[in-house]
């Protein structure tokens, strides 16, 4: 089920950033990037958050910002934030309920898949890419700052 053209599933979750983030709080002023990741400390996602972290000022600067989500609790992403150096709001989708409104959730595995939701100021889906397997990590933050200039 593709999201492309649609409206973008609103959600409200708690955030690393201890305060709860609603996405539809960022339309008409910012186009919003979730990435959806497995889990907190494993090694896939322990090199992709980094690395959206590593260019904030570059989503900042196209007027964006990124969040990523999973299943893991704020706690979980408080300590792997202050690991990994990780700047970006970490969402806790403890149950999985924005994942499956996303097409993302792997609910055998109790995680989410990992995917990149691009989402312009409207609140419309403008990009979507959702991995094969949860260990792929194809699509970079460089070319998901191309798709942003696209828009």
């Amino acid at each position: 089920m593709s999201l492309l053209g649609k409206p973008a599933p609103d959600f409200t979750l708690p955030a690393s950033t201890g305060q709860d983030i609603t996405l539809s709080s960022f339309m008409g002023n910012k186009t919003v990037v979730l990435v959806f990741y497995p889990l907190d400390f494993s090694p896939v996602c322990s090199m992709q958050l980094p690395e959206y972290s590593g260019h904030q000022d570059d989503f900042t600067d196209a007027g964006a910002v990124v969040l990523g989500i999973n299943r893991d609790s704020v706690h979980a992403h408080k300590a792997w934030a202050a690991e990994y150096g990780i700047e970006v709001p970490l969402l806790a989708d403890m149950t999985l309920k924005v994942a499956r409104e996303y097409g993302v959730a792997i609910d055998e595995r109790g995680i989410s898949g990992r995917a990149v939701f691009v989402i312009d100021k409207e609140g419309t889906v403008r990009y979507e890419h959702i991995e094969a397997t949860p260990g792929d990590y194809t699509v970079r933050p460089s070319e998901v700052l191309n798709q942003i200039k696209q828009l």
